[in-house]
């Protein structure tokens, strides 16, 4: 299974529909301008590889970006 190393949210594409929130409150919240913003990271938070995948693939607008310690990325493929 791989590794998250890196999670971007692109503030741009996020609507700030909540669904990674509600998935994985432990990496997203939503900021003043209800816009998804990652908490302060958590090595335990990120290792949880499919709860962190489930909360990108829930994003309705493709905000959230996986990328592996190579800088591969992960998700969307």
């Amino acid at each position: 299974m791989p590794r998250i190393a890196k999670i971007v949210v692109d503030r741009d594409l996020c609507i700030g529909a909540a669904s990674c929130v509600t998935i994985a409150p432990d990496v997203f919240f939503l900021d003043d301008e209800n816009k998804a913003v990652l908490l302060p990271k958590s090595d335990s938070a990120w290792a949880d590889y499919e709860t962190v995948l489930m909360a990108a693939q829930s994003c309705p607008t493709k905000a959230i970006f996986l990328y592996d310690e190579e800088g591969n990325q992960l998700y969307p493929e």
